[in-house]
């Protein structure tokens, strides 16, 4: 077991890497002073590429729920990301965003009914100081509408991580058709926007074509599509704090493309950050298997608060149901012997 979820970490720790890239690929290859614009083509393509590729549409409540977990993980997500970066530096928008953890942590402990361990918080701990020694620097300044569009985006983030936990995937429908539906509800409501305050640029380039195609495809498509096994896989703080290697990526990358320079500091809080994740593995690693959940009831329209994925309870056999009547019925026979025998 523990093999497994340290696959699906590795597997699912690839999507925040691929997104510490955004930066690289926005500054080097698309047109300048369009992020919004960014977010919509980065989301929009690829969700509808996946949705008219599943040929399905979501089915009664999974309509709203889709619109919300498509809100909370791309959509609106994608807009306050933007908002918290115009008014605060990179770092200390990474640093408010990095609270997003302990997000998750309660929410978690509230709609999953997760019990919360202290190892769990010392790696909320250490990966938002790792975070802070990764990506401040002597310009970081504080505004409150940053501040407040920051801590709005990981709370959208840790809702839907959670949510998504939480409700699984309907019946039938694949991953790439459940990540298509929340990319394409995310972009169409980033695209409105992105419009009315951007506009479209007045000449794509090649590079700009070749920036685009990487966002959408692998940026989101691709990342997305991971991300998103991951939540069903794993733990949801663990995905969370997965999150974390996408500002170490991007000071990485930045290091190796860019030309910025890496200090002692920020070389501690990548060892910080990889510490705090590998905490929130051993600690996932270390909890009991979850009982098995209920079975809904036909119409009650409840779900299990942990199922990770569709609910498909199987049908009992036919030893099951002959054990079943055989364990019900020994009480009765035991009491009419008992009975008997007290009248004689």
């Amino acid at each position: 077991m523990r093999q497994r979820a340290g696959f699906d970490s590795a597997l699912t720790v690839l999507a925040p890497v691929v997104w510490g890239s955004t930066y690289l690929v926005t500054t080097q290859f698309l047109p300048p002073d369009r992020p919004l614009l960014a977010a919509a083509v980065r989301a929009l393509p690829g969700g509808l590429i996946l949705t008219l590729a599943g040929r399905k549409l979501p089915q009664g409540h999974w309509w709203w729920r889709i619109l919300a977990l498509g809100a909370l993980n791309i959509g609106v997500f994608f807009y306050l990301l933007f908002v918290a970066a115009y008014h605060l530096p990179g770092g200390v928008a990474a640093l408010v965003g990095s609270i997003q953890p302990v997000f998750v942590l309660l929410l978690s402990a509230l709609l999953l009914r997760e019990v919360v361990r202290g190892r769990q918080v010392g790696a909320c701990v250490l990966g938002t100081a790792g975070v802070g020694m990764l990506v401040l620097g002597p310009e970081a300044g504080l505004d409150a509408i940053g501040v407040a569009a920051g801590l709005g985006g990981a709370a959208c983030m840790a809702s839907g991580i959670v949510l998504t936990k939480r409700w699984g995937r309907p019946p039938g429908v694949g991953l790439l058709t459940f990540t298509g539906w929340q990319l394409a509800v995310g972009g169409l409501l980033i695209a409105p926007v992105a419009l009315a305050a951007e506009g479209l640029p007045d000449r794509l380039t090649w590079s700009n074509v070749a920036g685009f195609g990487y966002l959408s495809l692998i940026g989101a498509l691709l990342a997305y599509a991971v991300w998103f096994r991951g939540i069903e896989r794993l733990p949801a703080l663990t995905v969370s704090l997965l999150g974390f290697a996408s500002p170490l990526a991007a000071t990485v990358l930045g290091f190796l493309f860019l030309r910025q320079g890496l200090t002692p500091v920020q070389g501690a809080g990548a060892i910080a950050v990889i510490g705090a994740v590998l905490l929130a593995q051993r600690s996932s690693a270390r909890e009991p298997l979850e009982p098995d959940p209920p079975l809904e009831t036909a119409g009650s329209g409840t779900e299990s608060p942990t199922a990770a994925g569709p609910a498909h309870p199987a049908p009992p056999s036919p030893q099951a149901g002959i054990r079943s009547a055989a364990r019900s019925s020994r009480p009765t026979t035991e009491s009419r012997q008992t009975t008997e025998r007290e009248q004689s």
